[in-house]
């Protein structure tokens, strides 16, 4: 599936060229090997300098200006993935965003369930709506932000644009008590459905 793809080898090509430790998915709860598996020593700050290393690993012809760095994904059937990720030091703010479709093109349908992923499928990224466009993001702390938050955070925002319009999920799991794994059931039984009826 292209969604754990994507985490894969984002986490892979991270772990093998900068020697960056593999992080888990996205758990229910955080891991109790974190702090061990920052590459970072005890107090030393997320910087904006570290982020641009980590994102050239990925993207070797990415572009920072101040505080904007601007990367470029290649996905699956050669989906193009264009991004930002903005920093603010005062703020103590990372923000990764990656532009989806123009606000005037969702329907209430697609509204309803961008909140109903939110609440469950998309997990530490987020759908959101700004400036009349619809995104896909991630925003933590730049101080606390360790390396394997920050690859996780920029794989789930990768995925969650990439599945806008089919699971609409980040890629790791789905929390419980929402809808978003019942919608994705009843998906998966219109695609059974119809993969038998070509079959006949």
């Amino acid at each position: 599936m292209i969604n754990s793809r994507l985490c894969i080898s984002l986490f892979l090509c991270v772990q093998f060229s900068c020697g960056f430790p593999i992080p888990s998915l996205a758990q229910d709860t955080p891991s109790e090997d974190s702090e061990a598996m920052q590459d970072r020593s005890p107090g030393e700050l997320m910087t904006i300098e570290r982020i641009d290393m980590i994102v050239g690993v990925i993207d070797p012809a990415s572009i920072r200006e101040g505080n904007l760095l601007t990367f470029r994904f290649v996905a699956e059937d050669d989906i193009e993935v264009a991004g930002q990720i903005v920093s603010d030091v005062n703020a103590d703010r990372m923000r990764i965003v990656i532009g989806i479709t123009d606000q005037d093109t969702l329907t209430p349908e697609l509204m309803t369930r961008i909140l109903q992923a939110n609440f469950d499928s998309a997990l530490d990224a987020r759908y959101a709506l700004a400036q009349g466009f619809l995104w896909s993001t991630f925003i933590h702390p730049l101080s606390s932000l360790s390396d394997e938050d920050f690859v996780s955070g920029l794989s789930q925002t990768i995925t969650l644009f990439l599945t806008f319009g089919t699971t609409f999920t980040s890629g790791a799991l789905v929390y419980g008590g929402g809808d978003s794994s019942g919608i994705e059931e009843d998906i998966l039984e219109a695609l059974r459905q119809k993969k038998d009826s070509l079959r006949t």
